[in-house]
């Protein structure tokens, strides 16, 4: 089992890192079931636990836990930012739908996920719900992202193995909304779309919705588009 910190991962898209860092919480059981060896607490994706034993009670985070402020945006995303915490000892194991799992160690950074490929993460990080307003505009799936920050590890899930994408300054990265995991969190991506009348007569090439990053940092992709967002735009 290895826990990469953000710098190992990033490092993954040119070599891989010789040494990795071992941690004691989460193991990889399998690339895609986690094993939690759990001694308090643990926040979860509401419906990843497979299995567990010992003494684990779960229950899912309420409209008012992280505040007045996310109210509004629990309400409207639904089940894509749906949490539970996990409370208790015992050996808890996670899934999500048979998608690859990577563990990321944090180190006083941040990370956004996107709300659905959020699998676990650490109670000592903090997280809070973000919302793609200009996507909002446009479609009404996968709009929510969870932005994570302290340090800790994060269970991310990706369809088959991600692809990571350096961002450096005056070399942006674009990317398909429906493929996109997660980025470093000093990014703020904007969003950039390709409306012509082909697009709505049928005759589009598809990626009509693309996510730029510009910056210094890193994104991650999936070889996998998980929500229509621009069927749902010509609907």
């Amino acid at each position: 089992m290895a826990v990469k910190t953000l710098a190992e991962f990033l490092a993954l898209s040119a070599d891989r890192p010789s040494a990795s860092t071992d941690h004691s919480v989460f193991e990889l059981e399998r690339d895609r079931l986690l094993q939690v060896n759990l001694s308090s607490l643990l926040m979860m994706k509401v419906g990843a636990m497979v299995a567990y034993r010992g003494d684990i009670k779960f229950v899912r985070e309420g409209m008012l836990d992280q505040g007045v402020g996310n109210l509004l945006k629990k309400a409207v995303s639904g089940e894509g930012a749906s949490l539970a915490k996990a409370t208790g000892h015992g050996t808890l194991y996670l899934a999500d739908a048979g998608k690859k799992i990577t563990l990321l160690a944090l180190q006083n950074e941040s990370l956004v996920v996107n709300g659905s490929d959020l699998l676990a993460f650490e109670p000592g990080i903090k997280h809070d719900i973000h919302m793609v307003r200009k996507l909002a505009a446009f479609a009404a799936g996968g709009l929510f992202n969870i932005h994570l920050s302290g340090s800790g590890v994060v269970a991310i899930t990706s369809h088959y193995d991600p692809l990571t994408l350096r961002v450096t300054p005056g070399s942006p990265v674009f990317t398909d909304p429906n493929a996109t995991v997660c980025w470093s969190g000093n990014l703020s991506p904007e969003f950039k779309t390709d409306l012509q009348l082909k697009t709505f007569l049928g005759r589009g090439s598809g990626e009509s919705f693309q996510m730029k990053f510009d910056g210094d940092g890193f994104v991650v992709v999936q070889p996998f588009e998980e929500t229509p967002l621009q069927a749902a735009a010509k609907g």
